[in-house]
């Protein structure tokens, strides 16, 4: 049996890797880390990674996720956000802690729920990851059949695209099909390093009404 740490203490940027752990000391590990902590993990092929997110990353999902929900709210749709829940699912032997996340086709499947279960529930329409994705991500997330995973990481935005069982790199995002999604959001985020978030979103609204 694996030796399960009670506490782990990662600084900013650290990540940790155990293997081969199964899926029961998966569910130990994951139990005593708690849910109040902010590293987050990721989960496949007996593979566990515990990582700790830096300050610059916090921002960026923050930024990201709050200009989805601009988007969201001009072309008057529905959504749920789940933001890092962690989504795993037994028969599957997977689970990953995404940097943000929203139910948006299948927002309706997610209202009130306080606890996920994949094996029934359907995974978040959108997540998204503010650094270098893992094979172990990749992995987990292609497991858990997530439709649309946005990567941001050095100024680039990718968009890919759960098709035939793989992720396929998309220019455009079938979740906003009329906008240049990947040159937008890195604009964006390079844009609130100058004038700061709240004006970058002001601004940001203001183009979308006027884009109507």
């Amino acid at each position: 049996m694996l030796a399960t740490p009670i506490s782990l203490y990662l600084e900013p940027g650290q990540k940790v890797t155990l293997e081969p752990v199964s899926w029961q000391e998966f569910e130990v590990i994951l139990a005593k880390l708690g849910e109040h902590r902010s590293s987050r993990i990721a989960y496949a092929n007996q593979i566990l990674e515990i990582m700790a997110p830096l300050p610059e990353h916090e921002r960026s999902k923050v930024l990201i996720a709050d200009l989805v929900k601009a988007i969201l709210k001009a072309q008057r749709r529905r959504w749920e956000p789940l933001g890092s829940s962690t989504f795993k699912r037994a028969g599957m032997a997977v689970g990953i802690e995404p940097d943000d996340c929203f139910y948006i086709q299948n927002y309706r499947a997610v209202i009130g729920k306080d606890r996920l279960d994949l094996s029934v529930d359907p995974p978040p329409d959108l997540a998204i990851e503010t650094d270098v994705t893992s094979n172990t991500k990749i992995a987990a997330y292609r497991a858990l059949e997530v439709p649309e995973l946005w990567v941001f990481a050095k100024g680039i935005l990718k968009i890919n695209v759960f098709q035939a069982g793989e992720y396929i790199e998309s220019e455009m995002s079938p979740t906003f099909p009329d906008l240049a999604i990947s040159q937008i959001i890195p604009q964006l985020i390079k844009r609130a390093k100058t004038v700061g978030v709240s004006q970058t979103l002001e601004e940001f609204e203001t183009f979308l009404r006027n884009d109507r």
